[in-house]
């Protein structure tokens, strides 16, 4: 198929699929000349001079990244005017390597959320396969992302993932969602949410996708003061090399599995999709081993102090001064600064946002920062001293000051293997419904098994695998997202057990 016919299929589907709402700016919308970029690129593709793996392909954008030439509002209405001047890095890295951008994908305001519901644009819908009618939730905050990717709208995506804002979607739905270390894909031109946290993440179809997009991106960015140097990153290569110089494909693999992910929460239909991913790498011939993440069991509350915390301090910018749209009450023009800036962030923010604002600002404040703020940075460096001592690689940035023993280090594991959320996605109205029961804990709850590989910067990716539910009372087959932990640096590892894990299909 040629890739101007391929990008007019992906932008069909976008008309087909609007009702989704998985697009704020779709391409059909937006003037471009992805027509001729198209043309450009199977010309390049005719004459065996591609620009790289990714030339000609659709790849749609997180309404936080910036992007020159489309709005980016970050799904709230204090940003409603804002287009950016320039492209964000990754953005540049991707048309750099001949990608089209497909457009910008509906999120949580500012990627505060677990299900896409708390966007200015409306929810994200995700199709329910049942027999009900009711859409179900997409995840978020990267919901709009995933579900391009899984309705075809484009041949990939690029998100956010600061507590699992990508691998949350892809668990819900059906994709591959890839989290790389922490500081390897560049930030420059990412709306911040939590600076020691937010990681730009890929969602595919398949893992080798991922992998292409990936390697486009994965480049030091002087811009990012995030951003690996090369030193680190050849210290990395170095360290890995030397761990297991002569590891392939075939090699055999220990595989851990954390205790404490086996929670009496965990649905059925997700436990049983686990055990048929450890016991398909048992028959390929890794060792399955059980291994302890004690700490990991408050990573969930140290994170829920730690991002609010950062968001805080990120969104006091929006003022409707220097940054944001100003509140159009023109009582505003006859009060004090004060009371501007009040009205113009009363307006501008969501009910989710001023949460996490208030959130942060109490955790953060005199009274309560060492009872909060400092103890929970303490049980970050603890949950990230619990990965350190599953694994057998040494974390490469931390090499002989962890004081973890060798013998240790020999009967620890590679990677390990844990769901991704602990049940299958709601529907959108049990999250948003005004007589539902649910608080706002219930959704951070979603992120009890995505949060600790952030709080410690480690690469992670989500797989599709299914499991039986049972659905008024018939057994049917239910996706639950597979996640595949690796030590910090370890990425390639990570998208190799990924892309074997995709071999037990769905």
């Amino acid at each position: 198929m040629s890739l101007l016919i391929e990008a007019e299929r992906y932008v069909a589907n976008q008309s087909s699929h609007i009702a989704l709402n998985s697009f704020v700016t779709p391409l059909r919308r937006h003037a471009g000349r992805w027509q001729d970029q198209a043309k450009e690129a199977d010309s390049r593709q005719r004459q065996g001079k591609p620009k790289s793996r990714l030339d000609g392909q659709f790849i749609a954008v997180k309404d936080n990244i910036c992007t020159r030439g489309f709005p980016t509002t970050c799904a709230s209405k204090t940003l409603d005017t804002f287009t950016s001047p320039f492209n964000a890095t990754v953005v540049q890295q991707l048309q750099d390597a001949g990608a089209i951008i497909a457009g910008k994908t509906n999120l949580d305001e500012f990627g505060m959320g677990s299900h896409s519901v708390h966007s200015r644009f409306g929810p994200v819908k995700n199709i329910n396969r049942s027999r009900d009618s009711s859409h179900l939730s997409a995840g978020g905050s990267s919901g709009g992302s995933a579900l391009a990717v899984a309705t075809d709208q484009c041949h990939s995506a690029i998100g956010t993932d600061t507590g699992g804002s990508v691998r949350l979607p892809a668990a819900y739905t059906g994709t591959v969602g890839f989290k790389p270390s922490y500081g390897l894909l560049s930030r420059w031109g990412v709306v911040a949410y939590a600076n020691s946290l937010d990681t730009v993440g890929i969602l595919a179809k398949r893992t080798s996708v991922v992998r292409d997009v990936f390697d486009a991106l994965n480049k030091h960015d002087p811009r990012d003061p995030t951003s690996l140097p090369p030193a680190s990153r050849s210290r990395i290569s170095s360290n890995l090399n030397s761990h297991h110089p002569s590891r392939s494909e075939s090699s055999r693999l220990r595989i851990g599995v954390p205790l404490e992910y086996n929670i009496s929460e965990l649905n059925p239909s997700v436990r049983q999709a686990w055990c048929r991913s450890l016991e398909y790498f048992r028959q390929q011939g890794h060792i399955i081993q059980p291994v302890s993440l004690p700490m990991t069991k408050l990573a969930l509350s140290a994170y829920y102090i730690l991002a609010p915390a950062e968001a805080s301090s990120n969104l006091a910018k929006y003022e409707g001064v220097r940054y944001g749209s100003r509140s159009n009450d023109p009582k505003c023009d006859n009060k004090s600064e004060n009371d501007l800036y009040v009205n113009t962030r009363g307006e501008g923010f969501g009910a989710e946002v001023k949460r996490r604002i208030m959130l942060g600002a109490f955790s953060l404040s005199a009274q309560a920062i060492d009872n909060y703020f400092i103890q929970a940075q303490r049980i970050r460096r603890l949950v990230r001293r619990d990965f350190d001592v599953a694994f057998r690689v040494e974390h490469p940035l931390d090499l002989g000051i962890s004081g973890i023993e060798q013998h240790t280090r020999e009967s620890s594991v590679d990677v390990l293997i844990c769901p991704t959320a602990p049940s299958p996605p709601p529907t959108i109205s049990d999250v948003t419904s005004a007589k539902a029961t649910r608080s706002p804990l219930d959704a951070y709850i979603n992120d009890v098994f995505t949060v600790p590989a952030s709080l410690a910067g480690l690469p992670a990716i989500s797989v599709p695998v299914s499991g039986k539910g049972d659905t008024d009372n018939q057994e049917s087959e239910i996706l639950a997202g597979i996640q595949i932990i690796g030590q910090y640096g370890d990425d390639k590892l990570v998208l190799e057990v990924g892309e074997v894990l995709e071999g037990l299909g769905l």
